[in-house]
């Protein structure tokens, strides 16, 4: 009888561990590690998102084949001697992206302006810097792959490569 009582027991007691027990839901087509020069990471493609975490510098999420994309299209030597920081986060974006820029002392933000062109080209948006951080209003666009250019005098200064989810 005792010996019934603690096998029911047991057997309950491994039932309800095992239901709370979780795996993966899907099988992934493929996986890696990519390394470089800024860092590396760790991919998998073919799983679905879980959770996002959110920085001041964008976002991940766990678990998934990361689309982020970091590239700089073009740059001007001619700029060196100036001292600028321009960053565009998050990328991709869905909502707004945030475009920053530091700069020294002797250079001014305020004769500074961005253009933001489709992945054909198009301008879409053209307007001046006021600021060192500015917001850009993506979520009418469509998902692409779209273009920021900060421009100086005129003169390019950095084009960024976007990602519009």
């Amino acid at each position: 009888m005792l010996r019934t009582k603690i096998t029911i027991s047991s057997t309950l007691i491994l039932s309800l561990i095992c239901i709370e027990l979780q795996a993966q839901e899907i099988i992934p087509t493929t996986s890696g590690n990519a390394s470089g020069s800024g860092g590396s990471a760790s991919y998998t493609i073919g799983q679905v998102v879980y959770t996002t975490n959110n920085g001041a510098n964008g976002s991940v999420a766990q678990g998934i084949q990361q689309p982020y994309e970091i590239s700089v299209v073009s740059g001007v030597d001619e700029t060196e001697s100036i001292n600028l920081i321009l960053s565009a986060y998050p990328n991709p974006t869905t909502d707004i992206l945030t475009l920053k820029i530091e700069s020294s002392a002797t250079q001014s933000i305020q004769v500074m302006s961005y253009q933001l062109y489709d992945i054909s080209g198009k301008l879409l948006e053209n307007k001046k810097i006021d600021g060192s951080e500015t917001s850009i209003a993506m979520s009418k666009l469509e998902p692409s792959i779209y273009f920021l250019k900060v421009t100086d005098n005129n003169k390019s200064v950095k084009t960024f490569k976007i990602i519009k989810n």
